[in-house]
């Protein structure tokens, strides 16, 4: 498991004591909640490529984000690289 430390200011901190008892579940539920779509839509990208192409799909969610990755279906956001005009 990754540990992700978070730093904000004393003001941020009050605003989320405001709307939570706990800083850090409630944190920790945006994020869980986050990876949770992408990996959905990182499976969804693997069905319809393994479909398309007739290749057998990994049993069990982590191995078919693997296999998206291995594919080379999806990357590493700070991987992608954009066109910027010059």
């Amino acid at each position: 498991m990754a540990n992700i430390t978070v730093t904000i200011t004393d003001t941020e901190e009050k605003c989320l004591k405001y709307i939570t008892s706990s800083e850090i579940d409630w944190l920790t539920n945006c994020a869980v909640n986050r990876a949770r779509q992408a990996k959905e839509n990182i499976i969804n990208i693997l069905i319809k490529h393994c479909n398309a192409n007739e290749i057998t799909i990994a049993t069990g969610e982590e191995a078919q984000v693997n296999q998206a990755f291995s594919l080379n279906l999806v990357q590493f956001a700070k991987d992608v690289v954009t066109d910027t005009p010059e």
